[in-house]
């Protein structure tokens, strides 16, 4: 897509300011990287990474029925969600395929809060505005822009701003005040470190953006970095790792399948859904741990110890944090047990690779401590 074709985010002037390096993501004009990807990547392990994430869909589904619609799509249980938690979820299409991931949460009393990938999110609002009855509005935040910052110091940036924010919880969403301007924040993120994700108006997000940097213990981070911090926990990429012809159970979101909505079995594909849970899929989404060789990108085929075809990787690459290389693919899961000795085929060359638990970095979200 050519550069004037592509769409901006409210930060795009900053990061052009900041001699970032822009590519074409999902339509939009965004920066892959600033000072290289292994630094931005290591900066947000040690310290504070700071991301654009405004090209994501935002939204809120409001009204009586909201909850009841929303669940018709998705198979997490939203009706006993408390205000000021959200859950990471699934958008299903009929035959049970994932058509995008996506966080809902109840910042407030008014409905749920949404947001989707950057990608999908033109075909999700058409999906939802299309899909939703009774009385269920989507209303598309349009306006408004999208600033994650992550790392083991990102609490203690947030509190110099309101410390009141360090009272969140993993997974704790909340309206607040910040900056001086009405803000959607969440403590959660999608590098595998404690931080925030901050929705905040159009208008205000480069002010926002650059009073963040001020502070010493934070970074700009591109893409780039932002995909090798996603590999590292675990977390899959919708196109890539998932799909439309993708289900959950293939995708090892199980954890994502509330046990209520199982046994009311009232969510689309849920027929598939629960007969791959009692069955077995035909295909799961594996980890891998490449020894040897260049990287094991997505397209590579994987085979077992004989050579032969088994699946293909999804996504692969180095990785900073333990020093080799990584990937994600899908195998039958007779070849999905931890310790498996596999193949990948990288350059017509077949390499050494073991089936190992991911995340493949400790994942490491604040959790409160459990009241006595």
């Amino acid at each position: 897509m050519a550069d004037e074709q592509l769409k901006t985010t409210p930060l795009n002037a900053a990061h052009r300011a900041l001699g970032a390096r822009m590519v074409g993501f999902g339509g939009y004009d965004m920066p892959v990287q600033y000072e290289g990807v292994l630094a931005e990547h290591r900066w947000t392990r040690e310290h504070a990474g700071l991301f654009d994430v405004s090209h994501m869909g935002q939204c809120k589904i409001t009204g009586k029925d909201a909850i009841a619609q929303f669940e018709r799509f998705v198979p997490g249980d939203y009706a006993i969600l408390k205000e000021g938690k959200q859950k990471y979820s699934l958008l299903l299409n009929a035959e049970g395929g994932i058509l995008d991931d996506l966080m809902a949460g109840k910042p407030d009393h008014d409905g749920l809060f949404v947001v989707v990938n950057a990608g999908n999110k033109e075909a999700d609002f058409a999906f939802l505005q299309a899909s939703l009855e009774g009385d269920a509005k989507l209303t598309v935040l349009d306006d408004r822009a999208l600033i994650a910052i992550q790392g083991p110091e990102a609490a203690e940036v947030i509190a110099t701003h309101d410390d009141i924010l360090l009272e969140l919880g993993f997974m704790d969403v909340a309206r607040v005040r910040l900056f001086g301007v009405d803000c959607y924040i969440s403590r959660s993120g999608y590098t595998g470190e404690d931080g925030f994700e901050i929705s905040v108006p159009a208008a205000d997000a480069e002010r926002i953006w650059n009073t963040l940097l001020e502070d010493a213990r934070v970074k700009p981070i591109g893409l780039g970095a932002r995909d090798s911090l996603r590999l590292e926990a675990g977390l899959p990429l919708h196109g890539h790792d998932i799909d439309p012809d993708t289900s959950p159970v293939e995708g090892a979101l199980n954890f994502a399948l509330s046990k209520s909505r199982k046994e009311r079995a009232d969510f689309n594909g849920a027929d598939r859904i629960l007969k791959e849970l009692a069955d077995g899929p035909s295909r799961v989404r594996i980890g891998l741990h490449v020894k040897e060789g260049a990287p094991a990108r997505e397209g590579a085929e994987i085979a077992d110890a004989d050579g032969n075809v088994i699946g293909k990787v999804t996504s692969g690459g180095p990785s900073p944090t333990l020093g080799h290389n990584i990937a994600m693919g899908y195998v039958p899961p007779a070849f999905a047990a931890l310790g498996t000795d596999l193949k990948v085929i990288v350059r017509g060359k077949p390499a050494a690779a073991e089936v190992v638990a991911m995340p493949f970095v400790a994942q490491r979200y604040y959790r409160k401590p459990k009241a006595a």
